[in-house]
């Protein structure tokens, strides 16, 4: 177990979040204020929430687990989403000039108001394991520092969480995520060296762990299976709600689209050095699975575990609530988004048009407290972080990012067809994940995840239909070209 200096970083750390959310609601008037900041968030806090969202639990210890476990081939999980964010600079600009709220409101403009309908469920489903797993890292960290078990430090997490989201919405989120990003980037940066020089440089590393950690494959991650790990990042980042939002939030196009570039370099830097942390926890600990007998993937807990075993106190406490930043960072944004879809793609477009001003505001916290809930629920469906982190991904990525690129880049698109991919795709998701690949040799078909037949199937089903279907009306495609040549 851990020591009081931990706890007490911890709290102070989310007590010092809950004050500056406490003082963001007084700037919280509209519904737009607390879905997309009012439209005024500038660059560097653009930069700093788009990084700091997306890495979370399941690059810090998911990838990291997986390093620890493979080496360095697990550099192909993190590649997937660096290449989907390259892909979304080509499509930030465009996104703000649209200037929506949602993702599924991108969806009914293009296609149909079904498609709004699917995309928002779809949403719901995938955020929420995103947000379950946090809080089961949440509640492993405080496990690990504190007295508390890890059921109660679930608990713990989910309340902070759902109470911070609701404060003040995409203000707190995105002002505290700028917070979050530099305090985690600055305590992985420092234990990356700071590791490897107590296991003795990578000689020793590779010594101890094994020549085939620094392989190009290895172990789970080999030519056919890196298309699991890379896929279901790489399709969510292309269409993810996120990111979107951030991008709705922003103060201009521009900004939307520079703040991509500082995206992309953070998220590869961090990605790069939390695998490199991996491999080198692989060298100090090569038994930590005799350490933690109680967790299903000891090899995930390797960063908590170098921090309050390998660190002095005095630093520890910092890189600490660097993990709690992590988490919350992403927790809180994976929350207020399908909140968000909730209430402006189904509630006030099929219900309650005339929702607005504080009482949309009360909804919309009524409602990021049930989805809370409910994450908090399906936190005992994956006790393994990665898998959690693949299978939203691809439910998400499968279903609505071929709609979304094709919203924005294929005039052709018809209505039929972006409706029917959305479909395919999250069908197909849950029958191969729950149904058909457990039912399949897995030396076979069944070594593939669900992102192969459900992308495949989408992206298929989207061209086929759309050139089976009348070509959609000019005003369909009019809206996503604004400012093109």
């Amino acid at each position: 177990m851990g020591s009081t200096p931990y706890f007490i970083a911890i709290l102070v750390y989310l007590g010092s979040l809950i004050v500056v959310g406490a003082f963001l609601t007084r700037r919280v008037k509209t519904g737009s204020d607390f879905t997309v900041a009012g439209r005024k968030l500038p660059l560097v806090v653009m930069v700093g929430t788009l990084v700091a969202t997306w890495i979370g639990t399941g690059s810090i210890m998911g990838n990291a687990g997986l390093a620890w476990r493979n080496g360095f081939s697990a550099l192909w999980s993190p590649l997937g989403g660096v290449l989907g964010i390259a892909v979304v600079f080509f499509l930030a600009a465009r996104a703000r000039r649209f200037a929506g709220v949602t993702v599924p409101e991108i969806l009914e403009v293009r296609y149909h108001p079904a498609a709004r309908a699917l995309a928002a469920v779809v949403t719901v489903i995938a955020y929420t394991v995103i947000t379950s797993y946090q809080f089961r890292a949440g509640g492993r960290v405080l496990n690990l520092v504190t007295d508390l078990s890890v059921d109660q430090g679930i608990v713990l997490t989910a309340v902070f969480v759902i109470a911070y989201t609701a404060l003040a919405g995409m203000l707190s989120v995105a002002y505290t995520d700028l917070i979050n990003g530099v305090i985690m980037t600055v305590g992985l940066l420092i234990v990356l060296p700071m590791i490897v020089i107590q296991a003795g440089g990578w000689g020793a590393i590779e010594a101890t762990g094994g020549s085939e950690l620094f392989d190009t494959f290895n172990g789970e991650v080999q030519p056919l299976s890196a298309w699991n790990f890379m896929l279901p990042s790489m399709l969510l980042l292309m269409g993810e709600s996120n990111m979107f939002g951030r991008f709705f939030s922003a103060k201009s196009s521009g900004v939307a689209k520079h703040a991509v570039i500082g995206w992309i370099v953070g998220v590869a830097l961090l990605e790069t050095v939390v695998i490199a942390i991996g491999v080198a926890g692989r060298g100090m600990f090569p038994n930590i699975a005799e350490l933690y007998p109680d967790v299903a993937n000891a090899s995930e807990v390797v960063i908590p575990h170098m921090i309050i075993s390998s660190v002095h106190p005095a630093l520890g406490v910092v890189l600490v609530a660097a993990l709690a930043a992590v988490i919350v960072s992403t927790a809180d944004s994976f929350l207020l988004t399908p909140a968000t879809n909730i209430v402006n793609d189904i509630w006030k477009r099929f219900f309650q048009p005339t929702l607005d001003g504080s009482r949309e505001i009360i909804v919309l916290r009524s409602v990021v407290v049930g989805l809370g809930v409910w994450a908090f629920i399906q936190v005992q469906f994956f006790p393994n972080i990665l898998a959690a982190a693949l299978y939203a991904y691809t439910m998400y990525g499968a279903a609505i990012t071929p709609a979304v690129l094709a919203a924005f880049f294929w005039k052709r698109a018809s209505v039929a067809g972006g409706v029917a991919s959305i479909a395919t795709g999250m069908t197909v998701t849950l029958l191969w994940q729950w149904f058909i690949q457990p039912r399949l040799d897995p030396g076979g078909v069944g070594m593939f995840d669900a992102v192969i037949p459900a992308g495949i199937s989408s992206v298929a089903v989207l061209v086929l239909v759309s050139f089976a279907t009348p070509a959609p009306a000019r005003e369909k495609w009019e809206p996503f070209y604004k400012g093109q040549s």
